[in-house]
């Protein structure tokens, strides 16, 4: 296998790497809405980074912060120590998701806030006397990262296959919500499928309610392409947990921060879970930072024993690094000024949430085709497989936005567009445009 020197060393995540070095694809750089690739070709970032650059690429405020964070202080031990800056953006989260009670512990990606939570699951029902409380019900189709907790409660069949043995136990799943002959090109939430909540009531009744811990979702699921839930599903969800006292977490590391147009998926529909991961575009991803919204409740459950002694055995050396703080300080006030999201970013984006609405479905009728949904900032198109090569449909229209200046994600037969809160109403319009020019030359090749 011929692979370039320079290109040899760097094993690529979730990337096809012979493939790539044999035909590369290198950003050079970013600015706003728009990458520039090694060739020179300047990109409209279709996926906002990967879901996590709510403000475009570079944005002053936040570069300045993270320049003036690194002369003053670089790195500070959170371990039996603290720094000021860690405490503000706590607080800050808390407030914009109208949790002020709520405690927020520092992680330092998605999979790391996922697997911290289940573990404050798991030990939160223990120091309650109810030990018996091990099994955390997820989902299908869901990811939820790639620590061992997250595949374990994940539902995406290929990042679960090959590591089956290290799995945690105890783990089952709910059905996803994805039907297209019942709720095909859905704009927004679908009507049809909210009785599909009521299989936890199934799960509760065959592992029994003492023996659950938690129940974790993604109120949208993303990266398996955009799955909207229908109305009512959550609000059943949170209902069937309270009635047997099981935990509900949601997954906000692509939902949170105003990808749907309201600081949390929680606030869009509605419902408070007992937990919040989130991570991404807590900071516009400037410096890798995630964390957990937990309940105050469950943060005083913790609290108990000589005051001397460490309450909860976990944690991480970068946990609310400076510079991932200082980023996330900056990068809040620009989608909240003082907190309030109405008057940032995140209320520009649900402004633009229809314009990407009526854009995409647009497409309906155009080569490839299949089906079309969306949610706030976020929209999916499926496309017709190519026979017995799976996910190489979806690739060949990929490469063919590429190299028409449209950057978007594909995973399996699915496109996604998720564009930055900056992007404009004429950008999402030509994105679309640019979307519909490769369907159809991916088409006629």
């Amino acid at each position: 296998m011929h692979e370039e020197p320079a290109l040899r060393s760097w094993w690529m995540p979730f990337t096809h790497n012979r493939h790539f070095k044999a035909h590369p694809r290198l950003i050079e750089r970013g600015d706003g809405a728009y990458y520039t690739l090694a060739d020179g070709r300047r990109v409209f970032d279709g996926l906002s980074g990967l879901w996590c650059c709510p403000l475009g690429h570079s944005p002053a405020t936040v570069v300045e912060a993270i320049r003036k964070q690194a002369g003053t202080l670089d790195f500070s031990p959170t371990f039996q120590m603290g720094h000021p800056g860690a405490f503000r953006v706590a607080s800050s989260i808390a407030k914009l998701a109208g949790r002020p009670d709520d405690r927020v512990f520092f992680t330092n990606s998605g999979s790391e806030a996922v697997d911290t939570a289940l573990k404050i699951a798991v030990a939160y029902h223990r120091a309650r006397g109810e030990a018996t409380r091990t099994r955390i019900i997820g989902r299908e189709r869901a990811y939820h990262g790639v620590g061992m907790g997250g595949i374990s409660v994940g539902g995406i069949p290929a990042n679960r296959k090959m590591f089956a043995p290290l799995m945690i136990p105890g783990v089952d799943h709910l059905p996803h919500t994805f039907d297209p002959s019942k709720m095909g090109y859905s704009r927004g939430q679908p009507e049809w499928g909210a009785h599909l909540a009521d299989e936890l009531e199934r799960l509760v009744a065959l592992h029994d309610a003492s023996n659950i811990a938690a129940v974790i979702v993604e109120p949208m699921q993303g990266s398996t392409g955009v799955i909207v839930p229908p109305k009512g599903y959550l609000a059943r969800l949170r209902e069937i947990c309270s009635k047997h006292g099981i935990l509900l977490i949601f997954d906000e590391v692509i939902t949170g921060f105003g990808r749907l147009g309201t600081p949390f998926a929680a606030d869009f529909f509605d419902v408070r879970p007992d937990m919040i991961t989130f991570a991404k575009a807590v900071n516009n991803a400037a410096v890798p930072l995630g964390g957990v919204l937990v309940n105050e409740s469950i943060y005083d459950a913790f609290m108990s024993g000589p005051p001397h002694l460490i309450e909860f055995f976990h944690g991480y050396t970068y946990s609310g690094h400076p510079l991932a703080i200082a980023a996330a300080e900056a990068t809040l006030e620009q989608l909240a000024p003082n907190g309030d999201a109405s008057r940032g970013w995140i209320g520009k984006a649900a402004a633009l949430a229809p314009v990407l609405e009526d854009t995409i479905h647009s497409l309906r009728g155009e080569p490839l085709v299949t089906d079309i949904r969306n949610l706030g900032l976020a929209a999916a198109i499926d496309v017709t497989p190519l026979p017995g090569q799976a996910g190489l449909q979806a690739f060949k229209v990929f490469e063919q936005a590429l190299d028409r200046g449209l950057y978007l994600r594909f995973t399996g037969e699915t496109l996604a567009l998720a564009p930055p809160f900056i992007a404009t109403p004429d950008e999402i319009r030509t994105a679309v445009e640019t979307l519909r020019q490769s369907l159809r030359a991916a088409a006629s090749h």
